[in-house]
């Protein structure tokens, strides 16, 4: 066993990622070398050589899965982040989960992008989104979190249901059941897909394009201050070709 799935994040990280891999008979897409899509070097004096990989895999109901590992022991960093995207014009919203020990701390994001404005579907909101109430409050209120700092604009681009939480260790390892719990839902609502009622009426192409816009604010260096500190250890080529897998342009 290595020290990646050893590690808490890495384990919580693996659960997940295998979890989805094996519920929609998803395939990795290879480098040409028969490698990760994307590998990691460090660009800095102190940390050498290969810090990291980025996977993609295809397949079933989902547009993409793309995954980002970054290690780095001199740096005290251990971050992992999923995100499975669904097609473009799809209502079913985005899984994204970020498990990452940075020094002493823990540290977790687990969401259900919105892929329809809440602020103007109820319907859909409590469709897709309201199930999951219980579970989100219950893991806020759980001793040993503490909320994560960001922007009004992150927060506005993701959805009310978010869980963003600096964790001491035991809350670390209490959170799995939460994952768990959000990710099943999330199986349920892939494989049931949105009701005629909850679409209210908006197009695949309006879908479409929201999502395309969501997705460059998500990923975007001026919203999210973590693509500076990304570029610091794995350098601007590496961070570009990392956000155009996120993006899907050619979704």
């Amino acid at each position: 066993m290595t020290d990646l799935e050893q590690s808490l994040p890495g384990t919580l990280f693996n659960h997940t990622l295998d979890a989805i891999i094996s519920r929609f008979d998803l395939q990795e897409q290879l480098n040409p070398e028969g490698g990760p899509w994307l590998s990691f070097e460090s660009q800095l004096p102190m940390v050498q050589g290969r810090v990291g990989c980025s996977r993609v895999f295809t397949g079933g109901p989902l547009f993409r899965l793309v995954s980002c590992s970054l290690t780095a022991a001199p740096m005290h960093l251990d971050s992992h982040m999923l995100f499975a995207f669904t097609p473009g014009v799809s209502a079913v919203p985005h899984f994204t989960l970020d498990s990452v020990k940075a020094g002493e701390h823990f540290a977790f994001h687990l969401d259900l992008i919105p892929r329809m404005d809440l602020g103007s579907n109820l319907v859909y909101m409590d469709e897709v989104f309201l199930p999951l109430t219980g579970v989100f409050e219950e893991a806020r209120d759980m001793p040993g979190l503490a909320r994560a700092h960001l922007s009004p604009r992150q927060l506005a681009i993701m959805s009310p249901w978010m869980l963003a939480h600096r964790a001491d260790e035991s809350a670390f390892r209490g959170i799995e059941e939460t994952v768990q719990a959000y990710l099943q839902h999330w199986f349920s609502v892939v494989e049931s897909g949105i009701s005629d009622n909850a679409f209210g009426g908006i197009s695949g192409a309006a879908l479409q394009q929201r999502n395309l816009a969501n997705k460059a604010m998500l990923f975007s260096p001026e919203v999210d201050p973590v693509w500076q500190r990304i570029e610091g250890l794995i350098g601007a080529d590496a961070v570009a070709a990392q956000r155009a897998l996120l993006l899907g342009e050619d979704e």
